[in-house]
């Protein structure tokens, strides 16, 4: 039986029962060993997806390196990748071995923080490989609470606030979900998320409360899907916790939060929205358009006006979530590319602008803008390493950044120009909060007196940005990559897609 996937996702997992079970003390040496142990499980766990990606064949759009294992009451514990969720395990695995490296100058009860985000890791990659509901439900959720604790314990002053906000928009929205999987399981008589993905659920339009309800079934199951995963992106206007988080983060729990976590919803919506409800995700598109369209402009407005540099990085990434729903409800072929393309290139953007705000935060201790002015006087390497991510999170071509808007606003115009043309002017607004952002931090004379005996980053610093800015730029000028690997797994998501819809809602 293949275990190689089992093996990805609870090493991290193990390696955190090591660190509770065996390690004491909170000297020097107890947290030096807490961390390099934190960073040996998850390079070995990152080890083994390339062992993974290496056996792993493009041209099967099923699922592969399946785990099929009787489990409790009926249910399985079923584990396995496609072309769409292998993608997202290498981005975890990729990663958290640089979120732990960002965290070396963390001080306080450094063991447990460490636990914490080892089994974070585990739980996110369980989410992308689970093929069961309830396994990949329990997954979702428990991934709640090691970041409520990070957030809770190690974050900033208004922290109690953010970590309870998280955690009640991320959970109720799943309580819907619960009641779904519930209805599908009934209807269906399984949980298996293969078998599931090709059930044709009801659509015929049902009468609930004196009102018809157009698409039946399946209009109720993606609703209560979509009240889950909307909130996980986050999509305007359910986004509001999300800046909150972000803030009151320490700055590894940010980088987790932007490039991984947020990214669960969109695969969400890849995963069960479309393939299993594609009706009611056609006659809901128009709607989710214009919601996403919405996003992208009014998100960049607010960043615009931020005084906090998280705030306004956090709204950004709002904004650049809001191309991912539109090109995956585009449900064509550039479309559906481009969506996956984006949240992968926001994973290594957005964490890359988070670790650059930490950077100075760790020197400073604010994130104030108006703190700021004149750092390439003394932080040139710093400086450098800054501009190349605000030029790849505004689209820059030859970044990764760009491939992703430019696929997805592609699929989308075939679809509905309108929300194309608004969604692209997404694309000057986050020139104008990014580079007014630079501006403000890194040029102008350095007047400040606080500023005068800021050292640059150290080597172990600039080791943690460069695999960040090899992946940006070989997405960038080399995107095949990515898209070799999703591209014939897409096709056959739209293919399947198209085929369920009823000419007459053509």
């Amino acid at each position: 039986m293949n275990t190689l996937i089992s093996l990805i996702t609870f090493v991290p997992a193990i390696a955190a029962g090591i660190l509770a079970l065996f390690l004491r003390g909170n000297d020097l040496a107890a947290q030096r060993n807490a961390k390099w142990l934190a960073l040996f499980a998850t390079v070995v766990s990152f080890a083994l997806s390339l062992v993974l990606l290496k056996g792993f064949d493009p041209a099967n759009t099923g699922f592969q390196f399946v785990e099929d294992r009787p489990w409790i009451m009926g249910l399985h514990y079923k584990m396995g990748v496609d072309g769409i969720s292998i993608l997202f395990v290498m981005l975890t695995t990729f990663l958290m071995p640089i979120t732990v490296a960002s965290c070396w100058n963390v001080q306080t009860r450094v063991k447990d923080y460490m636990i914490a985000f080892l089994l974070l890791e585990t739980l996110m990659l369980g989410v992308f490989t689970a093929l069961d509901l309830v396994l990949f439900y329990l997954f979702f959720e428990a991934g709640l609470i090691p970041m409520f604790l990070i957030i809770g314990i190690w974050g900033g002053a208004n922290r109690i606030y953010a970590a309870f906000k998280f955690f009640l928009y991320t959970f109720l929205g799943s309580v819907l979900m619960l009641v779904a999987m519930v209805a599908m399981y009934h209807a269906a008589g399984t949980t298996d998320i293969p078998t599931l993905m090709t059930y044709q659920f009801s659509h015929e339009p049902i009468v609930a409360l004196g009102m018809t309800i157009t698409g039946g079934l399946q209009t109720l199951l993606f609703l209560a899907f979509f009240a889950s995963f909307a909130v996980k992106m986050p999509m305007w206007p359910v986004h509001t916790w999300l800046p909150d988080a972000h803030v009151q983060a320490p700055t590894a729990g940010s980088v987790v939060l932007a490039a991984i976590l947020l990214k669960m919803g969109g695969y969400g919506f890849l995963r069960f929205s479309m393939p299993m409800f594609p009706v009611a995700a056609h006659l809901w598109t128009p709607v989710v358009f214009w919601m996403s369209a919405i996003a992208i402009v009014y998100t960049s407005l607010v960043a615009l006006v931020q005084t906090d540099m998280k705030k306004l990085v956090a709204y950004s990434s709002v904004a650049h979530m809001g191309y991912v729903t539109l090109g995956i409800f585009a449900m064509n072929a550039q479309g559906v590319d481009g969506a996956i393309f984006q949240m992968l290139s926001h994973g290594f953007i957005s964490g890359a602008m988070f670790l650059c705000v930490g950077v100075i935060y760790d020197r400073m201790h604010t994130r104030e803008i108006d703190a700021y002015g004149g750092l390439v006087n003394r932080m040139p390497a710093y400086a450098l390493v800054f501009m190349f991510f605000t030029m790849a999170n505004v689209g820059l071509p030859g970044t990764s950044g760009f491939v992703g808007e430019f696929l997805t606003l592609m699929g989308v115009f075939q679809v509905n120009t309108w929300v194309a043309a608004v969604a692209t002017s997404g694309v000057i607004l986050s020139a104008a909060y990014g580079l007014w952002l630079y501006r403000r931090v890194v040029f102008g004379a350095l007047v400040k007196e606080g500023l005068k005996t800021i050292t640059d980053m150290t080597r172990r610093e600039r080791a943690i940005f460069a695999p960040l800015i090899i992946m940006t730029l070989l997405l960038g000028v080399y995107p095949k990559v990515v898209t070799d690997i999703i591209d014939p797994s897409v096709q056959a998501m739209v293919a399947n897609y198209a085929a369920a819809i009823p000419p007459a809602s053509n």
